[in-house]
């Protein structure tokens, strides 16, 4: 199990740390798994989350939503809370972004909402890409009668990555997209409370 960057752990030493930081959870505080894509190693967090559920302890998967199999499954009778990310409600362009459609991500919210798993709403607002009107109001309106969203949360378009593709000697494909100014963001935070109970800009 990897537990930050170049160290290895197994499953005993992770849930011992968690347990040794419960005093410092506050406001549902407990561990996340994210990645790269969490889902992909299902298998093997599943004992993790397992364990940590056995300590009492607040479990959250951050995925895309792509993978769904047997172990996916098991592992989300574990988990306590997901962040789901929508990159785009409509499926030609969410290809555009992602290469791939959006109906396993768009299955993978049915199933949580089909079997009470509360989940939070993740959606990038690139410029150009994900922040037509339309689109923000069609996405409302699909996840608009979802009971187990707890939030829908507008993560701003960032550069941060850029490094990451220089290093492997990639070319940045949004080099030449601004980061939203704060107009953008309030226009899309307006339109999704007309669907969500809470809507959030990380």
């Amino acid at each position: 199990m990897a537990y930050g960057e170049g160290t290895n752990m197994d499953i005993e030493e992770l849930v011992k740390k968690a347990v040794n930081m419960k005093p410092y959870f506050s406001n549902g505080g407990g561990v996340t798994i994210s990645g790269g894509e969490a889902c992909s190693q299902a298998k093997g967090l599943i004992p993790l989350f397992k364990r940590l559920k056995e300590e009492g302890i607040h479990t959250c998967l951050d995925t895309n939503g792509y993978i769904f199999n047997k172990y996916v499954e098991e592992l989300l009778t574990y988990t306590d809370l997901v962040l789901l990310d929508v990159k785009h409600i409509d499926d030609e362009k969410h290809k555009v972004i992602t290469k791939r459609s959006n109906k396993k991500v768009l299955d993978f919210a049915k199933y949580l909402e089909e079997q009470q798993k509360v989940f939070w709403l993740r959606y990038v607002l690139v410029p150009g890409l994900s922040n037509e009107e339309k689109d923000l109001h069609a996405l409302g309106a699909h996840f608009k009668n979802y009971q187990q969203i707890q939030k829908l949360e507008i993560q701003p378009y960032h550069k941060l990555g850029v490094h990451k593709w220089e290093h492997l000697g990639m070319e940045y494909p949004l080099k030449d997209t601004p980061e939203n100014t704060p107009e953008q963001l309030k226009v899309a935070k307006s339109i999704f409370e007309q669907y969500a109970a809470e809507v959030v800009v990380n």
